[in-house]
């Protein structure tokens, strides 16, 4: 027990620049609070105490502003930052070293008995202040949850969830999309992602030049395949680009800058 009491400490030291030392952590993080009074109703409910868990439970939420119910499940190394108002459910699971902030609801949209209910954290899991994660679907390691978000439908492991309802961006997308970003010496989502018009436009514009960059170095390769091939590479001149060149200028203009 106190070796994963330890662990929670530990975890929180890492992961929140204002925590000073263990001390404070232990005295002043409802989040901790609410986990330690976690396990003790989560043990008398898989012992069938269930008014002494359900009880438990109610103080910790009295105690801490989190209300977790005793039957869900709860990995190892879970930060729940601040934590009021957060909400989890009866079959909700979360995976080791989730992240948790304020206002988030794991809730259920299902009135079954017995049913899966809740949703299913993965490891690493951050989700957003303010976010709502409503079924009984998975959402996959390492995944993301925007703040104030409205989660109905499974999440890809890596993936980001925005929006309402949520919508999902995959990893591999935001990465190539930032990639082309960057050589024009800024960030395409540095305030919004998906919701500021302008973050829209640009967003089509970088696609539509990482687009036509592929495709113009795809046709020197073959220009070159077929100067080889009949020996007069002479005709390809030294200049020529062979590998994809992103014009900043261009897409400026096309921005009005």
């Amino acid at each position: 027990m106190f070796s994963r009491l330890r662990s929670d400490i530990q975890c929180i030291l890492d992961r929140d620049p204002a925590a000073r030392s263990s001390w404070e952590v232990v005295t002043c993080y409802p989040g901790l609070h609410a986990l330690v009074l976690h396990r003790m109703a989560h043990w008398l409910w898989d012992r069938r105490m269930r008014w002494l868990g359900r009880f438990t439970s109610q103080f910790s939420r009295w105690l801490t502003g989190i209300e977790i119910h005793p039957g869900a499940r709860i990995g190892d190394g879970v930060f729940i930052d601040h934590g009021m108002g957060v909400v989890i459910g009866e079959t909700a699971e979360i995976g080791d070293g989730c992240t948790i902030y304020q206002g988030v609801t794991l809730g259920g949209t299902s009135l079954s008995k017995g049913a899966k209910r809740h949703p299913t954290l993965g490891r690493n899991v951050v989700v957003g202040a303010g976010a709502k994660v409503l079924g009984g679907f998975e959402v996959g390691d390492h995944a993301a949850i925007g703040s104030n978000a409205v989660v109905t439908k499974p999440v890809p492991p890596g993936a980001t969830a925005v929006g309402i309802p949520a919508r999902i961006i995959q990893a591999e997308d935001s990465a190539r999309r930032e990639a082309v970003a960057s050589r024009l010496g800024f960030s395409a989502y540095g305030v919004t992602q998906s919701d500021d018009p302008v973050s829209q436009a640009l967003k089509g514009l970088i696609d539509n030049a990482s687009s036509q960059e592929h495709q113009i170095a795809l046709l020197w390769q073959a220009i070159e395949h077929l100067a080889d091939a009949r020996r007069k590479g002479d005709c390809v001149p030294d200049e020529a680009a062979r590998t994809e060149c992103f014009e900043a200028e261009k897409l400026s203009q096309l921005v009005g800058k």
